[in-house]
């Protein structure tokens, strides 16, 4: 795979992520800052390390199968893995400009 090819992968990737909500908070959660790492190796299996924003988030299967989902219909992605990760620990300052302005947090 060369590196154009997995920059290609990788933002869509971060349009799919944009798609998947926490259904208690109106945000995405890219922009929330729960996405901490997206790795496409070279046969196009992708590893996405994620956080809840909670480690006792009721939703947290929802939203992990929502991402596994949308990520899976990315093209040249040929398998997908997602680790919740909780280090380190999520905080407000990981989110966007744009999700603070959103959350009415600025």
């Amino acid at each position: 795979m060369t590196d154009e090819e997995r920059l290609k992968i990788e933002d869509q990737v971060v349009e799919m992520l944009r798609t998947v909500y926490d259904p208690e908070i109106p945000v995405d959660i890219y922009s929330l800052g729960l996405v901490y790492r997206i790795d496409v190796a070279d046969d196009g299996q992708l590893t996405v390390d994620m956080t809840l924003t909670a480690p006792n988030c009721p939703m947290a299967d929802f939203i992990m199968e929502d991402v596994r989902m949308k990520l899976e219909s990315v093209a040249g992605v040929t398998g997908v893995n997602v680790n919740i990760v909780f280090e380190p620990e999520w905080n407000r300052d990981m989110m966007s400009e744009e999700a603070k302005l959103e959350l009415g947090l600025l």
